[in-house]
């Protein structure tokens, strides 16, 4: 009995080795006649991690359920819920911009953002449709430099714990008068009213120009003041 245990115990042995050997011949030249790296015809995966030799992610390719809520301030985001795509990381862990997209009978839409540092998007790329609106085109943001997303997270967050609506829009407002929120300043494209052109707005975010073609056909040039009259 001994003897048998022995030498099964050899056998496994030998079966878990070329199992391994097995394993690692696949990954080493499965469908790569040179043997340099892992080629994979075909390939279903949830989510893939672009990540630098330190582990760093760089690039986050992913479904709907398992997508990033993104790095600020090298912090985790909470949990939310995110369109499938592209997410990408700058080199101190923070995002800086991605490509989402999503669609079905409802509303449709296509988004490809470039972020400020330690910001939100300055320029985006974007197309977006449902029951009542169709609008695509190209946006271009201000952002603070000293008053991170993180920082705006934050202040938004303890405005919300007051549990209190009015203090909370007050306090956004404030945040907006001093500039510590982002501003529209330019739009190229087609807008929700059907018009088709250059839009253009000041650094408070007020339209002052638009150079357009109407839903009539009519080409328009309009300068506004600060009233948006």
């Amino acid at each position: 009995m001994l003897k048998q245990i022995r030498n099964m115990k050899i056998y496994l042995a030998v079966i878990t080795l070329l199992f391994i050997v097995a394993i690692v011949y696949a990954f080493k030249y499965n469908g790569n006649s040179y043997g340099a790296n892992p080629h994979f015809k075909e390939i279903d995966v949830e989510r893939m991690n672009v990540v630098e030799s330190n582990g760093k992610v760089k690039m986050v390719i992913s479904n709907q359920q398992r997508q990033s809520p993104g790095v600020e301030d090298g912090k985790v985001l909470p949990a939310r819920q995110r369109s499938p795509g592209i997410i990408f990381f700058n080199t101190d862990g923070d995002e800086c911009g991605g490509l989402v997209y999503d669609g079905d009978k409802k509303e449709a839409g296509m988004v490809l953002s470039i972020d400020q540092y330690r910001q939100d998007q300055i320029m985006q790329l974007q197309y977006s449709q449902d029951s009542d609106d169709k609008h695509y085109g190209l946006k271009m943001w201000d952002r603070p430099d000293n008053f991170s997303v993180g920082d705006l997270l934050r202040k938004s967050d303890s405005l919300k714990r007051l549990n209190d609506t009015v203090a909370y829009k007050n306090g956004i407002q404030q945040l907006r008068n001093n500039g510590q929120i982002g501003t529209e300043r330019l739009y190229v494209g087609k807008n929700a009213q059907g018009e088709v052109g250059l839009f253009i707005k000041d650094s408070k975010g007020i339209p002052r120009i638009k150079l357009y073609v109407d839903k009539s056909g009519k080409g328009k040039i309009e300068f506004m003041n600060e009233d948006a009259k």
